[in-house]
């Protein structure tokens, strides 16, 4: 099984970042001179990450099996996102965009006794037999949920136990209820599973105005073609208004972010400063303007503004979208704050490892980004599941629907301090390890 825990981490730019030993100050020479692979990420971390000046020194090196421990023990105590990956996880997931397993994401619900079904990827098993958002999974190859989720919190049980280890043709049976409260049962095989990353595209008519909705979960290579045929797709219907949901995207390459803007606002972005990227002291040569560009993108809607939903799983290319479009469009936010990530990373190879350090921070055009506590919905509203994607009842949809046709909030709008100490239960966990990826 592949959890696939960078779901809701990255915010990459496309290159290649690094630099040889030579910045490297003279208290940090030891690291620097050994050819292990924690050594050789020391010299990364004290030429390209952002708070170099922040990490821990006298942490040796060859006390740690794996880079990714060695790594926990040496950054800034601020930093929340920067890891470590191998080689072939990488190219899995952003290049590839493919993963081992039966294609759906889960969380805990009903008092730790059902896996409440978040998304399901079309190519997996899972969607081929029958399972989608909100299904609540109640057995697991004869055993209850509840059994086996006491047992993994007991450690008497892995997820290999649950789901079965990582290899081709794997088979595990599955009971789910539906909302309507049926139940089901099928057997899902691991494969390996292709991730579209636009999970639900659609068109509904409110009053005049016909509104597109558009399911938006992470942004990679593949995102681009995906992209275009959406909005190809809207531009047929004609669509006034577009609600774009990003509430479990914790976000990907900034180019697919530009192009996901760009499409939704051009062309009267042209020519206007999508984001500025901040380097550290040592990297200022680096430091950079890009504009708004449609990169893959061939239709845009031009529209004056856009409904986003967002959760706390609204990480870094997700906020960058709402950050770079404030100065210009109208944007709506809805929901719970972001997650609060506006810096990123160049993804560096470091043996058969790449290094995901935070190596800039990013600003819009107003110099604007200073977002570490997240950024705070218009209207807040708490999430939940309450059916497939584009339910009307869907407490963010419903909300970006209502204020369509009243021009404001709508009184179900939750306070701020209600969503707050909801987003602080949250984050008790790291938000990309809060959904389980089989």
């Amino acid at each position: 099984m592949n959890k696939l825990l960078v779901m809701f981490l990255s915010l990459l730019l496309v290159g290649c970042g690094g630099s040889d030993s030579s910045d490297v100050a003279d208290n940090n020479v030891a690291e620097c001179s050994g050819t292990d692979i924690n050594s050789q990420l020391y010299c990364k971390l004290n030429a390209d990450y952002l708070w170099y000046d922040e990490l821990k020194t006298g942490v040796n090196p060859l006390a740690f099996s794996t880079p990714s421990a060695y790594l926990a023990q040496v950054i800034a105590d601020r930093d929340r996102y920067s890891f470590v990956m191998t080689e072939q996880q990488y190219q899995d997931r952003y290049i590839n965009a493919v993963f081992f397993g039966y294609g759906f994401a889960t969380q805990r619900t009903d008092n730790n006794t059902a896996l409440q079904v978040l998304y399901v990827y079309d190519a997996g098993s899972a969607a081929q037999r029958g399972l989608s958002r909100a299904d609540k999974i109640i057995e697991i190859d004869g055993i209850s949920v509840a059994e086996w989720l006491a047992r993994l919190d007991a450690g008497t049980a892995t997820s290999d136990d649950i789901y079965g280890p990582n290899e081709e043709g794997v088979v595990r049976q599955f009971v789910w209820r539906k909302p309507d409260n049926s139940q089901q049962q099928a057997d899902f095989v691991k494969s390996t599973v292709s991730t579209n990353t636009v999970m639900h595209r659609s068109v509904t008519q409110l009053g005049d105005k016909t509104i597109g909705y558009l399911v938006f979960n992470t942004f990679i290579e593949l995102s681009e073609t995906e992209l275009e045929q959406a909005f190809s797709f809207f531009a047929q219907q004609n669509i006034d208004e577009l609600v774009l949901d990003l509430r479990y995207n914790g976000g990907g390459l900034i180019r697919v972010a530009n192009q996901l803007s760009s499409q939704i606002a051009f062309p009267k972005l042209q020519g206007n400063i999508f984001v500025k990227y901040r380097y550290n002291d040592k990297n200022i040569q680096k430091n950079s303007t890009v504009g708004f560009a449609l990169g893959a993108g061939r239709t845009n809607l031009n529209l004056p503004r856009v409904f986003v939903l967002t959760t706390a799983g609204s990480c870094s290319s997700s906020e960058l979208v709402i950050n770079a479009l404030s100065p210009f469009i109208d944007v709506v936010q809805i929901g719970e704050t972001t997650c609060g990530k506006p810096v990123g990373q160049v993804p560096d190879r470091v043996g058969d490892y790449r290094l995901f350090a935070i190596n800039f921070q990013t600003v819009n055009a107003l110099d604007f980004g200073d977002y570490f506590d997240g950024l705070s919905p218009n209207c807040p509203v708490n999430a939940a599941v309450t059916g497939d994607w584009g339910v009307m009842d869907d407490p963010l949809y419903a909300e970006a629907l209502a204020y369509i046709n009243n021009g404001r909030c709508s009184a179900v709008a939750v306070t701020s301090q209600g969503l707050e100490q909801r987003r602080a239960q949250q984050r008790v966990q790291p938000q990309w390890l809060r959904y389980n990826e089989q």
